[in-house]
């Protein structure tokens, strides 16, 4: 190779050398502040966050995620739970219901719930605000949302076939049909008596468990109010505490 071959790749380098070493400043040029004046920034304040909601159970996050897919109140789903198992995930009942929501095996696998996840609270109680909107559509035709309300308590109780027997005998014999209380709770009643579950209205058969169902609906509905008593009284009271502290947020 020739000798000025190495004369070109040479001077740049040289070049480069003398640009890094100081010819920055030579030809009036100085790269910028690579650091900002920490001495000028303005601190952030460090907010404390509390939770928008009251704590009712360990499920908490659960009941609100359930309810939200449906659409209703995460207290409703609560009350449900805690009328039911008072929010024991390893209770099971006399006729093999299972966990927080006591959910019926036979309802859980036609909700396509594995057997191995019966008890499992994500999956139960998942399943259980499928199943419940499930019946909020059945009703979905009365008009006042209060009797909606009790008719789908009523039947996650004692199961939607007794229930609509107990429509249809109301109906027959001139009563509300779409009224639960002194109307088709006093057919569910009957539909203990021979002459009542064997009228041709029927389609479900005998029915014996209807002080259960009676008691369930109305403590659900009082368990329910309480939860929501004890949600907005925490909602005030952060509220209030937020209006005197400036630090504090509300984290949803």
């Amino acid at each position: 190779m020739r000798k000025r071959d190495f004369i070109y790749p040479t001077l740049l380098l040289l070049l480069f050398a003398f640009m890094t070493a100081g010819g920055n400043a030579i030809f009036g040029y100085s790269p910028p502040e690579k650091h900002a004046d920490i001495e000028n920034e303005t601190p952030q304040p460090e907010y404390e966050y509390i939770s928008a909601y009251a704590r009712i159970s360990d499920y908490d996050g659960y009941f609100r995620m359930a309810a939200d897919s449906i659409g209703i109140e995460w207290t409703l789903i609560a009350a449900i739970a805690y009328t039911e198992s008072r929010f024991d995930s390893t209770a099971v009942s006399g006729v093999g219901a299972r966990g927080v929501m006591q959910m019926m095996p036979v309802t859980l696998r036609g909700l396509e719930v594995p057997d191995s996840l019966h008890a499992d609270n994500h999956s139960n109680i998942h399943a259980s605000a499928r199943y419940i909107k499930q019946l909020f559509n059945m009703y979905r035709h009365i008009k006042n949302y209060d009797e909606i309300i009790n008719f789908v308590l009523a039947s996650y109780n004692a199961g939607y076939g007794h229930i609509n027997d107990a429509m249809r005998l109301a109906r027959k014999y001139g009563h509300k049909h779409h009224v639960w209380h002194s109307s088709v709770d006093s057919f569910l009643i009957k539909k203990s008596l021979p002459e009542y579950y064997t009228d041709s209205v029927c389609r479900n058969g005998k029915f014996s468990d209807w002080k259960q169902t009676l008691s369930f609906v109305n403590k659900v509905k009082r368990n329910w109010k309480k939860f929501n008593n004890r949600q907005n009284e925490y909602r005030d009271s952060i509220n209030a505490l937020i209006a005197t502290d400036p630090l504090k947020r509300i984290a949803f």
